[in-house]
């Protein structure tokens, strides 16, 4: 009777954090959703237009930066620090509603991804404090809501007749809410991870342990391709209806929270398959997977819009699908008393990757065309795949998800 209660416990804890994961990470693809209206209200260019994603993971990163050195993820109530960063990332968003041009506006979005460092990270050594067994699928769920939670400015945009400003206020007021959530519903778990002092020397870690330095290369790779995917599927698509002579408005964008929030059920999917089949070969087959959709979908260009639909369902399954595997290695691999300060590193360095890659889709855009552009995030799955497959083939393995690798 204990243990049903407990199990239910921690399925109550999980579905409570899942939900303040969801409404926190709506604001940040805020902008990038409202993209199309500010390009004509502010004059945007492609290039300002990718800045105000890539300023939001620059913040994002040196936000986490700051954490791990100072180790809050380990020192501080993960509930507490979850908390604060959604307050600032929803003041940092309804500020950039009032936001009259990108001088005003990118440090805005920079701030929001600062806060934000707050809400992700912790939120995975949290949920870890509950599940021991079915960690792989505990920790898929949440970087599935995440994912639904990136998915919905798109939706609430595709509705139409809102001003852009109404969609960033909306998304302000579900950060804050989910913050309440996670910062005095959710309780920790009845596995404490060991208490830590302050030793900044642990975010080294990330480089010293190979285990760790393998599962972070895996997501380095990952990490790769993943945001500019999402940061650009809207514009693409958009494109690729014109280019059939299809009116864009809301179908893209529907079509783009389709493809992104597809993303949850990878996750789920990739968690299930992460504890039953092993990680390394789970994380292995999905960048295979994505990696073939990336190469492939633009050669559809010009093609049934209906066909680039469908591969870009399967490339948004299988891009998140891996994403939470390789944070879950980490809390099967790391010191268990530095876990958040790891988890953390890992998140930033990840997502500085992403930087480069928003930066690049539209400069190759314009050299390339759609046809070649997705193309050259393959690498990013490549390099990944072989991280996991070495990983697997060494002792390390041996303490991920059970000895299953």
């Amino acid at each position: 009777m204990e243990r049903a209660e407990g199990d239910a416990g921690r399925w109550m804890a999980l579905g409570l954090l899942a939900l303040a994961l969801i409404l926190s990470m709506t604001t940040w693809f805020s902008a990038s959703a409202v993209v199309p209206q500010l390009r004509a209200e502010w004059s945007l260019s492609d290039s300002a237009a990718a800045w105000l994603t890539i300023s939001v993971q620059l913040g994002f990163v040196v936000g986490a930066v700051v954490s791990s050195v100072f180790n809050v993820s380990d020192i501080a109530s993960p509930r507490r620090v979850i908390f604060a960063g959604a307050v600032g990332a929803a003041l940092a968003n309804a500020l950039f509603g009032f936001a009259d041009g990108i001088e005003f506006g990118l440090p805005l979005r920079f701030l929001t991804g600062f806060f934000l460092a707050g809400v992700y990270p912790p939120s995975l050594k949290l949920i870890s404090t509950w599940f021991v067994r079915g960690r792989g699928v505990a920790l898929g769920i949440l970087v599935g809501a995440i994912t639904v939670g990136s998915a919905m400015p798109h939706l609430v945009n595709g509705l139409g007749g809102l001003e852009w400003s109404v969609v960033i206020f909306a998304t302000s007021i579900l950060t804050l809410l989910g913050g309440i959530v996670a910062g005095f519903v959710v309780r920790d778990g009845p596995h404490p991870f060991p208490r830590a002092v302050f030793d900044p020397r642990q975010a080294g870690a990330l480089f010293t342990n190979r285990g760790v330095r393998l599962a972070s290369f895996g997501y380095f790779g990952h990490m790769w391709e993943l945001y500019a995917m999402w940061a650009w599927f809207l514009v693409f698509f958009s494109a690729a209806l014109s280019e059939v002579g299809v009116p864009s408005g809301s179908t893209a964008a529907y079509a783009t929270f389709a493809v992104i929030g597809v993303g949850g059920l990878g996750c789920f999917v990739g968690g299930i398959l992460g504890d039953k089949w092993g990680r390394t070969n789970t994380t292995a087959l999905m960048m295979a997977v994505s990696g073939v959709c990336a190469l492939s979908i633009g050669l559809l260009f010009g093609g049934p819009a209906w066909i680039i639909l469908v591969v870009g369902i399967i490339w948004g399954f299988a891009v998140i699908a891996d994403s939470a595997q390789f944070s879950t290695m980490c809390t099967e691999l790391a010191d268990q008393a530095y876990v958040g300060t790891v988890l953390t590193l890992q998140l930033a360095l990840g997502f500085t990757l992403t930087v480069a890659t928003i930066w690049l889709i539209p400069v190759l855009e314009t050299l390339v065309g759609w046809q070649w552009a997705f193309a050259f995030l393959v690498p990013g799955p490549l390099f990944g795949l072989i991280a996991m497959l070495r990983l697997k083939s060494l002792p390390e393995s041996e303490k991920i998800a059970g000895g299953r690798g």
